[in-house]
């Protein structure tokens, strides 16, 4: 006799097995059992495949916001690569082309809390297509710019674009999309977002030396409106924004653990951004041939993916301000040790250990810690807000610690630095105190 199909349901042509003559003993008939046994085989059968078909459009979601933010970040991030010729033929100085990056982040910093509100009124997944179309024709006016001054402007016009696609739009989509997993979703897209350069960089060297660097951009910019405009616009699931309930929450975001929030999320981004800038400068100052600081750097990088790698296989243990507090201690301590150690091997390798395994986890806290203290409906606009002063220092962590070094010597500017990710330890302790403290969900 043929089995019948899972969940009590007959098959064409087949008969289910006989149930048993109904029994009261125990109280509870055969039949009863019978009915009861399917029914859990059922329930487990549904569970399983909802389960199976959550993680996988889980996974799409992620494939598709990966490769677009990384695709956006890698042509944005080409000024690198393309420096030297663009320089030349605006005869002008490395540091003027190199400004453009500041411009964008200011931009983008600038343009942040508009951003917030265009992702409670039109959605998250609507103001990231349109920031992928900006983003085309920012490039298309850096790619025609007659001079230096409308390269500029074609950077500015790149930071707002970017306000409305890169990174925290991304997270904002995450946050509203997969709910409870949403940090380790976030923690697994900076993981791999964070290779963008390394997919791009050999990708623009190669386009520039073939077509030139104004090509370059004319080639990024279609990629931009034609494929991943497109692909965000139809790719991504449309989510429930809470625009009512951060309406109703929005006078929360200035009480004081929120500006802790920003004061510890802005510090540690201009000491951590700024030694990813001039990292290799710092390295040069204190004694360093170019090609051991530029290892160095590379082994940075290195360890900053170890440590978001981490934070990733241990993310469902703690909460994203656990993480902050552990790597906020381990950066001021690889920052001191090489302050105090010089270049030498020993406080070299420290450095590396704890300045990169600890930044690289703070990078994934930075972006985990708000929901520590905010509600999914507010995550976007927490974010939005903290990346105001965040791009604002980002984009004077550069010159500033360049003119630190130039004033003071590498190692003293080490000190320095120890001591701003010393006050952005204490702010996060001060966090820790805070935490069990309702002020932000109410």
């Amino acid at each position: 006799m043929k089995k019948a199909a899972s969940c009590g349901l007959f098959r064409l042509g087949t008969f289910s097995p006989v149930e048993p003559a109904a029994s009261h003993r125990g109280g509870i008939s055969q039949s009863t059992q019978w009915a009861r046994l399917r029914h859990r085989g059922c329930y487990r059968s549904v569970m399983l495949r909802t389960y199976e078909w959550t993680m996988q459009r889980h996974f799409l979601v992620l494939f598709c916001l990966a490769l677009t933010q990384i695709t956006g970040w890698g042509v944005v991030g080409v000024l690198p690569v393309i420096a030297t010729p663009v320089a030349a033929e605006f005869k002008t100085s490395l540091p003027s082309v190199f400004l453009g990056t500041s411009v964008m982040f200011v931009a983008m910093g600038l343009a942040a809390p508009w951003a917030g509100r265009a992702f409670r009124r039109f959605g998250t997944r609507q103001v990231m297509a349109a920031g992928a179309g900006l983003i085309g024709l920012a490039l298309c006016l850096l790619a025609l710019s007659p001079n230096l001054p409308v390269f500029w402007v074609g950077w500015a016009l790149t930071g707002l674009a970017g306000a409305m696609f890169l990174t925290t739009s991304a997270y904002a989509y995450v946050a509203e999309y997969a709910e409870d997993r949403a940090r380790s979703l976030i923690g697994t897209l900076m993981l791999v977002t964070g290779l963008a350069g390394s997919v791009f960089w050999p990708i623009t060297a190669f386009l520039d030396h073939l077509v030139g660097w104004r090509q370059v951009f004319v080639v990024y910019a279609g990629v931009m409106v034609f494929i991943i405009c497109p692909l965000v616009r139809f790719g991504l699931p449309v989510t429930g924004a809470a625009a009512a309930a951060t309406a109703h929450r929005r006078r929360g975001r200035w009480e004081p653990v929120f500006i802790l929030l920003v004061a510890a999320i802005a510090l540690n981004s201009f000491v951590t951004f700024g030694v990813e800038a001039v990292g290799i400068k710092l390295l040069q100052s204190m004694g360093m041939d170019l090609a051991g600081a530029v290892a160095i750097a590379s082994l940075l990088g290195v360890f900053k993916v170890g440590g978001r790698v981490i934070d990733l296989l241990g993310g469902q243990k703690w909460d994203g301000l656990s993480t902050a507090i552990v790597s906020g201690a381990m950066i001021p301590m690889g920052l001191a040790t090489i302050w105090i150690g010089g270049a030498g091997i020993l406080s070299v390798g420290g450095y590396l250990v704890l300045f990169g395994v600890g930044s690289g986890a703070f990078a994934v806290a930075r972006a985990t810690m708000p929901l520590v203290f905010f509600e999914k409906a507010d995550y976007t606009a927490a974010m939005a807000t903290i990346a105001l002063p965040m791009n604002l220092l980002n984009a004077l962590a550069p010159p500033g610690i360049a003119a630190l070094m130039a004033g003071i010597g590498a190692q003293a500017t080490f000190a320095v630095l120890g001591g701003l990710s010393m006050a952005a330890f204490a702010v996060l302790l001060q966090l820790n105190s805070m935490k069990v403290r309702p002020a932000l969900t109410k």
